[in-house]
């Protein structure tokens, strides 16, 4: 076994005593060996570095998933919407503290003290007065999970999608004449862990599915992939709707049949619903909006900054708007993660979110081959969201983190520019990991890389 195989199995068992052995707020310290780990497992064999990627893809979400969510309490609206559906209700036609679902109440959900208490009960479910925000195809999982063992069968489910997404990088970036080691940013991510098997976000199957989408999109140009990437795209949306920020990116090639297609994916889950419950499928979606700060302003850290009141929320529109159009304009469609990420990057900085799991999306996007020093977006939300744990504001760990980010993605710009114009580098900013954004021979030596529009 050589040093290397050493150091980056090393930085493996550094991150799983990290989950085992550290609370909550140190799972910080996992992002230095998992930086590390990865630099090391993209220049091993690719042998040697698939047996590590796949055991740390699974083993890493396991580990998280051995004590509750400790960071967020969505998976509880999860449980219950589920057992709402398979009591034969539609899960948009009640909030969960209805009278009407008195009779689905239990000591797990529903115990005798909680955050969430209501004049019907206190509840592990969050905001229990209104309906749920989940689209279709989230519930229609919700359901699908087994009943009973508390929190562990969503965690278990959402290690599996976890899991199957790192298999799926694998294969699609072997498949597309990429280096498959880079599958490694996604499996080792202290984020994909935490927010998979600890957490247990929906988040993580919506990405499998817009996973899948690029990869068909990417591969094949005919209009039968095309229906079928849309298709994906759309039951991607109708998770979360966080993947309809990949749209631009992936309508540059035949992009009637790719919008086509996904909107008769969204509209057939959603059908049944407005059957059964009518304008209520919108669930809580638009007080949630409100809720957040989107319609005044509140919510972009960043741009509060730099602009007045009144001014923010246009900015924003106006910001992402241009993001989507550049994209849409300059976006390669044989390598569409790349526009992608444009466009997920720059909604992460616009809206600043402290709720990091937004940032999986992102992850994935990199390990297809987007700029790994991107990542600083994903650290950025985590350190928002342990602010207040660390014992800083977290207003001001929010500024202060994306702003940083922000410089780190233009550094990173600027320095690959440098070397491209200087002819001493590729376009790809970490690289080990990152030379996994060119073309790959049987042995696993990446091989040139080929020219095309930068996005």
């Amino acid at each position: 076994m050589t040093a290397r195989n050493i150091a980056a199995a090393g930085c493996l068992a550094a991150m799983l005593a990290a989950l085992a052995f550290l609370p909550g707020r140190w799972y910080l310290l996992m992002w230095v060996p998992f930086a590390v780990g990865a630099y090391q497992v993209c220049r091993l064999h690719r042998r040697t570095a698939l047996v590590l990627v796949l055991l740390g893809g699974a083993a890493l979400p396991l580990a998280a998933g051995t004590e509750p969510p400790n960071s967020s309490d969505d998976m509880y609206r999860y449980v219950w919407d589920g057992r709402v559906q398979r009591a034969g209700i539609d899960p948009y036609a009640y909030p969960p503290s209805a009278p009407e679902l008195a009779r689905l109440r239990d000591g797990f959900l529903w115990p005798d003290a909680s955050n969430w208490c209501v004049p019907s009960g206190c509840t592990l479910i969050n905001r229990p007065d209104v309906p749920t925000i989940y689209p279709p195809v989230a519930e229609a999982l919700f359901a699908a999970v087994p009943a009973g063992g508390r929190e562990r069968p969503m965690q278990l489910t959402m290690a599996a999608f976890a899991f199957g997404t790192t298999v799926l990088l694998w294969y699609a970036l072997r498949r597309l004449g990429r280096d498959p080691r880079r599958a490694v940013l996604w499996a080792w991510c202290p984020l994909v862990a935490l927010e998979a098997g600890n957490n247990a976000h929906v988040d993580v199957a919506a990405v499998g599915l817009a996973a899948a989408a690029l990869f068909v999109l990417a591969r094949a140009p005919s209009r039968r992939a095309a229906a079928l990437g849309g298709v994906l795209l759309g039951l991607a949306v109708a998770t979360k709707l966080t993947p309809a920020l990949l749209g631009p990116a992936l309508w540059r090639r035949r992009p009637v049949a790719v919008a086509v297609a996904a909107a008769g994916a969204v509209a057939a889950v959603y059908l049944p619903h407005v059957l059964a419950a009518g304008p209520a499928v919108l669930g809580y979606l638009p007080g949630y909006l409100h809720e957040e700060g989107y319609a005044n302003g509140s919510r972009f850290a960043l741009l509060s900054l730099l602009l007045p009141a009144p001014l923010v929320a246009p900015a924003a529109v106006l910001l992402l708007t241009a993001a989507a159009l550049y994209v849409l304009r300059t976006a390669d469609p044989d390598r569409p993660w790349r526009g992608a990420a444009v466009m997920v990057a720059a909604a992460l900085l616009v809206t600043a979110p402290a709720y990091p799991w937004y940032a999986l999306l992102l992850v994935m996007l990199i390990a297809y081959g987007a700029p790994a020093e991107w990542l600083a977006l994903a650290l950025a939300g985590t350190l928002t969201q342990l602010a207040t744990d660390l014992g800083l504001a977290q207003s001001t760990v929010q500024r202060a983190t994306y702003a940083a980010a922000l410089l780190v993605i233009a550094g990173g710009l600027l320095l690959r520019r440098r070397r491209t114009a200087a002819g001493i580098g590729s376009s790809d900013a970490y690289r080990g990991a990152a030379a996994a954004d060119r073309p790959v021979a049987a042995d696993g030596r990446a091989g040139t890389a080929p020219r095309g529009p930068r996005v």
